[in-house]
């Protein structure tokens, strides 16, 4: 069995992403700082797989740390590299913070994949390298354009380094699996999106406040150019996207790339505004949601959605998840989790 290290395997897509890898029988090895996550996800591992990752409580933005576990676990075959912040709206007010925790952390892995002889690295991109796309649906080759906001800006940066990296060292092989809104929840309802504080995502918004945690669920803005005027997003399911991470690893260890950085469009395929994706909660769970339109939010784009055709192709990999589905396993973790906290109380 291969050993994989998953950075930021606490967190919402990580967590997901561990119970694939166990599932398929690789070992699994999580570093995280827990500054958006907490080891209960570990636990909910635990109980889908039957078996827990060997975890490390270490920030990836600090060498020596990163260093350690490198020498301590020389088996390491491969990276898939989560470890970043990743709130749009609060890169806007933070920047040097995305710029020195998401660029730091991939520099230093990439440094002890080098020097370690740590195999290739699954990236986790995004499409906000886009920025807002002339065309859509958007393709793999759609021109990168000035990012929206300093988290977008970090996830650009962040492939040149890859690039960069791989032409200077052609043992690392690397792919940039740049997806799109990721939603739902693990059917177990063991594992979901957690964020700590005040949410980032709409799905967390919307859960919470169906289950009445929030008075009620606020609308960036309703003047854009799409059909309802809220913004159009690809929502995909978090299963789904995780199976693609293996599917992504599987490809750097048997060497089946067809460039030594490649990337894929990670989506649905299908644009959802946010007043559509209210009703098809609405209409899977029966939970009404009172809801008021606010004023735009900084760096946000007005309209995006995947071509996947290439992932499609290439991967053998496409989203299975109806919309419903997904919204129906995001409010079974809502209320499963808040349920546990209760009894805890």
């Amino acid at each position: 069995m291969q050993t994989i290290l998953v950075t930021g395997g606490t967190g919402y897509i990580g967590s997901h992403t561990v119970v694939e890898l166990l599932q398929k029988n690789y070992n699994v090895i999580v570093v995280d700082n827990l500054s958006n996550s907490t080891t209960d996800s570990l636990d909910g591992i635990e109980k889908i797989c039957g078996k827990r990752p060997i975890f490390y409580q270490n920030d990836c933005s600090n060498m020596s740390e990163m260093t350690s576990i490198f020498d301590r676990h020389p088996e390491i075959a491969a990276s898939i590299h989560f470890a970043a912040s990743k709130a749009v709206g609060e890169s806007v007010e933070k920047p040097l913070l995305y710029y020195r925790n998401n660029l730091l952390s991939l520099i230093n892995l990439l440094e002890c994949i080098k020097t370690h002889a740590g195999g290739g690295i699954v990236f986790s991109s995004s499409c906000t390298v886009y920025g807002q796309p002339d065309v859509l649906p958007v393709t793999e080759q759609a021109p990168m354009k000035k990012a929206e906001s300093p988290y977008g800006n970090t996830k650009q940066i962040a492939e040149d380094i890859i690039v960069d990296t791989v032409a200077a060292y052609p043992e690392i092989k690397a792919i940039a699996l740049r997806y799109f809104n990721p939603i739902g929840a693990h059917p177990s309802a063991e594992i979901g999106e957690l964020p700590l504080g005040v949410p980032n995502n709409l799905i967390p918004f919307v859960t919470q406040t169906a289950y009445g945690l929030r008075s009620e669920l606020k609308v960036f803005g309703n003047d854009y150019n799409t059909p309802d005027g809220t913004p159009v997003r690809d929502y995909i399911n978090v299963v789904d996207l995780a199976k693609a991470h293996v599917i992504a690893v599987d490809r750097l260890l048997t060497n089946k790339g067809k460039k030594a950085v490649e990337v894929f469009n990670l989506g649905t395929g299908t644009g959802l505004s946010v007043l559509e994706v209210i009703k098809a909660f609405e209409n899977a769970t029966g939970v009404k949601l009172p809801y008021s339109i606010v004023d735009r939010r900084a760096g946000d784009i007005e309209k995006v959605w995947a071509d996947t055709a290439f992932a499609n192709k290439e991967l053998g990999w496409s989203a299975k998840e109806t919309i419903e589905d997904t919204m129906r396993s995001a409010w079974e973790w809502e209320k499963r989790y808040r349920s546990k906290v209760n009894i805890t109380q």
